[in-house]
């Protein structure tokens, strides 16, 4: 897999794939990912972020505003099986590698444009970031129609939603290639993808034609729908159905809460959901988070602490299963990865390459494809020459 990828979008949809066993060579501009000058760093371009989504893959430096560069990238996509890139549409058009270019030089290859905006709308081609797309799609107004005032999500939550979507829809255009025999151009756009990421559950009545009611999942805009405070921290906990919350109110020795004519079943509660959050939060203070997730993990209830971002590095459960997983990495030294959310037979996902430093293994992936030692040195002299000047 060839990654012309850059910041997180795209990054995070390739590791993936090198998670899953892909050989994901990094074609990186001199100067590199911006994003290998975020966060802590022990060495230069090796910060936090980028150690976090650029593992098991390789790196090389091509400049392709320069013919060696392109020439390079020509024979590097000639043995390829997939073309990667989240340049805006009209950039790669004008380097010579839009997908009509690629496919027609390699018609089996998997073409992925990861965009913005989908590039035959009019917002096509505009520059697109998370902060952008969160507002643009709907997520940072559901705290407007909650709160009276729009917020961010704290999490680079549309980049990092989106590189789920394309890292599946690369997977499926894979499988569509062994079916057919055919190459596939796939796009993901962060826009339309969040847009119907966040309609899943929002677009509640207006899915009907005519709307049988506003948009808006009630239940979630409810402003008491928060962590509930206990008397040493907070929980969070979701009963959900009618003996879910009959047991509950019995626990918090109310039982009678469960034939409140407001409560007593499910359509009456997302009806009055702001009232029963309301109540069992006044239960919930009474007691210390401890009892509370036993009393409530022992009768079947769905619920779980709060955890700070400290928190997570001693949750018994991520301990146990060896969750944060030590990397003695050659320039950075010891280094911790999170876990994946797959397993393979019982076996987590392995860390087969470490997040390389820039250029790292240009001169082994140039030798892969045949080159010379003097077409070599001179794809990469041209680099080093274009950065250093």
């Amino acid at each position: 897999m060839l990654d012309l990828t850059t910041v997180l979008f795209g990054p995070y949809a390739t590791q993936i794939l090198g998670d899953f066993g892909a050989d994901v060579i990094k074609i990186e501009a001199p100067g590199g990912d911006p994003v290998r000058h975020l966060g802590p760093a022990r060495n230069s371009g090796m910060g936090a972020l980028f150690l976090g989504s650029n593992r098991n893959k390789r790196s090389i430096v091509l400049d392709l505003k320069g013919s060696v560069g392109r020439e390079a990238l020509w024979r590097l996509i000639d043995k390829a099986d997939m073309f990667v890139h989240n340049v805006r549409p009209q950039k790669i058009h004008s380097l010579g590698f839009g997908p009509d270019d690629v496919l027609r030089r390699r018609p089996i290859i998997i073409y992925g444009g990861l965009h913005g905006y989908r590039e035959d709308g009019p917002y096509g081609g505009q520059p697109a970031y998370d902060d952008v797309i969160q507002g643009a799609s709907g997520i940072a107004g559901l705290f407007q129609e909650r709160d009276g005032e729009p917020q961010l999500v704290p999490s680079v939550v549309a980049d990092k939603s989106a590189a789920l979507m394309a890292s599946t829809g690369l997977i499926a255009a894979y499988v569509k290639r062994l079916r057919t025999g055919r190459g596939v151009y796939m796009e993901c756009s962060m826009f339309e993808g969040l847009v119907s990421y966040n309609l899943v559950e929002h677009q509640w009545g207006t899915i009907f034609s005519p709307p049988e009611s506003k948009p808006g999942y009630s239940r979630l805009l409810s402003r008491n729908r928060r962590p509930h405070r206990t008397l040493n921290g907070f929980i969070c906990m979701l009963p959900y159905t009618d003996k879910h919350w009959e047991t509950f109110w019995k626990l918090s020795g109310m039982p009678k809460m469960a034939e409140d004519p407001r409560f007593s079943t499910m359509g009456l509660r997302v009806r009055n959901i702001d009232d029963l959050y309301r109540e069992a939060s006044k239960v919930i203070a009474n007691r210390d988070t401890e009892e509370w997730l036993e009393v409530l993990t022992k009768a079947d209830i769905p619920v779980g602490r709060v955890n700070s971002l400290s928190d997570l590095r001693n949750d018994p459960h991520l301990t146990e299963i060896g969750f944060f997983r030590p990397y003695e990495h050659p320039t950075e030294g010891a280094i911790e990865i999170p876990d994946t959310p797959y397993r393979f037979d019982r076996e987590s996902l392995p860390i087969r390459r470490h997040p390389p430093q820039l250029g790292e293994h240009g001169q082994e992936i140039l030798a892969e494809l045949g080159m010379s030692q003097q077409e070599i040195q001179s794809a990469l002299r041209q680099t080093t020459k274009k950065h250093s000047a």
